[in-house]
């Protein structure tokens, strides 16, 4: 008996030893930076699982005020994450356009730092309540950006860089110009600028993009769309039923002749180099709808695709731009398309565009916006409204002749990032290994 108690009291010891153990590892696994976001009153901090580029990884919430000119507006709660190798290291902060998820940015690893990547008002997890349209405008935005990087410079001293990709490339603009001295440098890629809802620079573009043979080649297949649609509407709504795609809010037929209009700017966006993946009309129904289908994207005129993004629509169609459709060439050939996107245009809102915002952004980068580089690809439509430098300012434009809407810096030539690097180098006081 007296054995059996002593086995029991020994095995009482070890779990309490072995509880203190772990009590003590868990303590000292809390980090500097974990206990530091754990004692800010507005964030709402979870830890998730490190990988192999980051130490710690966390899922962050800060609370914003809906209407930021007014801080004791209601509040709304916005997401974001933070990777972190070192506190002494520099941050990257990549500004995304629309809902976020997590992953390295080229930046980040590039400058072998830490990172953050936050989502936009209005989108994901990061929607007020309650919803008032009015308070989604490009300021409100970056003095939400504004204010997360503020507070993160209590704990991050070194210096700091921006980033985006597209509409976050445009997003990352905006907050300089509003907050010029947040941060230390910005990296943009691919960002538009846009001037009217229907920029016609686009249009302009379409005119000299790639070289007249594939230009060409583009619109024969548009043309062979639509002459054809007793052939290939029949297909696109079987495809559309199968993807379970619904077009209440464009109808059928006009959703298929604005996949037709939508595919030279979608060929254009995506692919680098010339047009040798477009097939010849001869080629079988099923290749020549299977090339339009992975080009044209079928679900960017869905209900599904239109309504989750009410956000990037309601910015396009007051502050942000956007384009449409020149159709002189297929007039004839329409029944359904005009060429314009109004129905785009969340909940049925009468909205105004006001050019203003993007004319005064437009000539900010242009004289006064100091070391921040766009990178832009000489094959996507969306360089035609990417930013014009002066040379009143130290910032750099690079295009990559063929480039899509990937291009990122890795993709230039060697003597061409070179260029990156030393700008970077110099205004962040650091060494990019080679």
């Amino acid at each position: 008996m007296k054995s059996i108690h002593t086995f029991l009291l020994s095995v009482i010891l070890l779990f309490v030893v072995i509880s203190c153990s772990s009590g003590k590892e868990i303590q000292q696994s809390e980090s500097k930076l974990y206990k530091w976001l754990l004692s800010q009153p507005d964030l709402t901090v979870k830890k998730l699982e490190p990988n192999e580029e980051f130490n710690e990884v966390y899922e962050i919430f800060i609370e914003q005020p809906i209407d930021q000119l007014n801080p004791n507006s209601p509040k709304f709660k916005q997401q974001f994450f933070l990777s972190h190798k070192d506190e002494d290291l520099p941050i990257v902060a990549e500004l995304d356009g629309y809902s976020v998820g997590n992953r390295a940015n080229e930046l980040s690893r590039l400058l072998n730092c830490n990172q953050i990547i936050v989502e936009h008002r209005y989108f994901g997890e990061s929607v007020p309540e309650p919803f008032d349209w009015k308070y989604l405008d490009i300021k409100q935005a970056a003095a939400d950006h504004h204010r997360i990087i503020q507070k993160l410079k209590e704990f991050y001293k070194d210096k700091w860089i921006t980033t985006g990709i597209s509409k976050g490339g445009s997003t990352v603009i905006f907050h300089r110009r509003f907050y010029p001295n947040d941060v230390d440098a910005t990296v943009a890629y691919v960002a538009p600028v846009n001037f009217s809802v229907d920029d016609n620079r686009v249009y302009e573009w379409f005119k000299t993009a790639s070289t007249d043979e594939c230009r060409q080649k583009v619109k024969n297949l548009q043309k062979y769309f639509l002459r054809n649609r007793d052939v290939y509407y029949p297909i696109f709504v079987e495809v559309a039923e199968k993807k379970k795609y619904e077009y209440n809010i464009v109808g059928f037929e006009r959703a298929f002749e604005y996949c037709v209009l939508e595919y030279s700017f979608a060929y254009w966006q995506w692919n680098s180099g010339g047009c040798e993946n477009i097939p010849d009309t001869t080629e079988s129904e099923e290749i020549i709808f299977g090339h339009f289908k992975e080009h044209a994207g079928l679900d960017y005129f869905s209900d599904e695709s239109i309504k989750s993004l009410y956000p990037f629509w309601y910015q396009c169609y007051t502050e942000y731009g956007y384009y449409a459709y020149d159709i002189t060439e297929f007039k004839d050939l329409l029944k359904f398309a005009d060429g314009k996107t109004f129905f785009f245009i969340p909940d049925s809102l009468q909205l105004d565009f006001n050019p203003e915002p993007m004319k005064d952004i437009s000539n900010w980068v242009a004289n006064k916006a100091n070391n921040m580089i766009f990178i832009y690809g000489g094959n996507d439509p969306w360089t035609s409204t990417g930013v014009c430098l002066t040379g009143k300012t130290n910032s750099l434009k690079m295009i990559l002749p063929n480039g899509s809407h990937r291009t990122r810096i890795k993709s230039f030539p060697p003597n061409e990032r070179e260029l990156i690097y030393k700008k970077l180098e110099d205004w962040l006081d650091i060494k990019i290994e080679r």
